[in-house]
């Protein structure tokens, strides 16, 4: 799926979740078009997940086994991951939003007035282990002009 269509199937949902939640609508788009690959990622096409959440002990849904790689003590490596297995795209950002409104390690998120703000603290609070994700989110904003979308949704 191009950019384009991605951002249009998401936008109706992004900008309902940040009015209800407070996840900048920018950053729900630009973080699950980075995680999924812009919807063609094996995780988003066969499992509905678009954000990368992974299944904890606390996951009562459905869930799908497949290999991530993670950047560990300072260089990428393969592992084997459990992650959490949606319906559709809706509950995948729902439950996105949910994750991070329940984990007090994102707390602070929701203290920021900006988009780039918000993915900074994301970022701080231990969401990717990718040293470059807040650098590829605000790029994927910018690049698209996703910061419309927060101005609406507020």
């Amino acid at each position: 799926m191009n950019p384009s269509e991605f951002i249009m199937r998401l936008t109706s949902a992004a900008v309902a979740s940040a009015k209800a939640t407070g996840v900048p609508a920018s950053i729900t788009i630009a973080q699950a078009a980075l995680e999924s690959g812009w919807g063609e990622s094996a995780l988003a096409k066969t499992g509905n997940n678009l954000f990368g959440i992974k299944a904890d002990s606390l996951w009562r849904g459905q869930t799908l086994s497949m290999n991530t790689k993670e950047f560990i003590k300072g260089q990428w490596v393969v592992v084997p991951a459990l992650w959490r297995k949606y319906p559709s795209w809706q509950v995948s950002i729902d439950d996105h939003a949910a994750f991070l409104k329940r984990n007090p390690r994102y707390k602070a998120c929701f203290g920021c007035a900006t988009a780039q703000n918000f993915a900074r603290a994301l970022a701080q609070a231990g969401y990717a282990t990718d040293p470059d994700y807040v650098s590829k989110v605000l790029g994927i904003i910018t690049r698209h002009k996703l910061d419309g979308l927060d101005k609406g949704a507020s």
